[in-house]
């Protein structure tokens, strides 16, 4: 038999993962080797894992998350006001699957960015797509769909993106543009698709910073009726860190 055929036409047909399955089990002695049924699952086994792995990296490419953070990584205790059960709750991201909510709040430091960095990285994982980006760069890149026509396009990709994450929601008063858009943008995923907001004030303060009554209604109205609100609190953990480097 022609194995070398065989792995080129395996790549030739962009079956990469049983392409490398396939050489590596060539390299095992002859009594060593799988019988036929076997090796067909093995490689077949290889080829799923392969894509996931690389449906995982592209989601994670594109996603723009800010840390590279894990769900593992996530101190819980008493202090921080963040309980293993409220991380579990959300680590299968079944809340992506029921286009649900996540408000986490609380002071700088705290590691609101870096939690959210790593729900954004569970989702990945699993195979959704993921969007990360600040309200200021948010605003910007509203500001540029806007001049340049590519608005609605703009929102096609946010309505289709599975976890949108909006991070230091609330560092500056919106405008009335933004107010617009944040409210297209949660009214065309409500209860389809999930977002995660990250915060320095708590949601009681949100409808200031909306500032306009009616809209910061609607807003609020869509982000908090099924929502999961996570506030953490305690000492800066930036500082934390700085005092042991020192």
């Amino acid at each position: 038999m022609n194995t070398q055929l065989t792995l080129d036409q395996l790549r030739s047909m962009k079956l990469h993962g049983m392409a490398e399955a396939y050489q590596a089990l060539l390299t095992l002695p002859v009594q060593e080797q799988p019988t036929p049924d076997l090796m067909i699952g093995q490689l077949v086994d290889a080829e799923r894992c392969y894509r996931k792995e690389q449906t995982t990296r592209r989601h994670l490419q594109r996603s723009k998350i800010r840390y590279p953070a894990l769900l593992e990584q996530i101190h819980c205790n008493t202090e921080r006001n963040l309980s293993q059960q409220q991380v579990l709750a959300l680590a299968d991201c079944r809340f992506i699957e029921r286009g649900e909510n996540v408000l986490i709040t609380g002071a700088t430091g705290c590691g609101k960015s870096y939690f959210a960095s790593a729900l954004g990285r569970q989702a990945c994982s699993l195979g959704y797509s993921t969007l990360y980006m600040s309200m200021n760069r948010m605003m910007e890149q509203l500001t540029q769909v806007k001049l340049d026509g590519t608005y609605l396009k703009w929102l096609n990709k946010l309505e289709k993106t599975r976890l949108l994450i909006i991070d230091d929601f609330g560092l500056q008063p919106l405008d009335q543009p933004t107010r617009l858009a944040l409210l297209q943008i949660l009214e065309d995923r409500y209860g389809k698709q999930a977002a995660i907001f990250t915060a320095q004030l708590p949601v009681a303060e949100w409808h200031d910073v909306i500032a306009e009554p009616t809209i910061a209604d609607s807003i609020l109205d869509r982000l908090l009726s099924n929502g999961h609100r996570i506030e953490l609190k305690g000492p800066s953990l930036r500082r934390k860190k700085q005092g042991k480097n020192m």
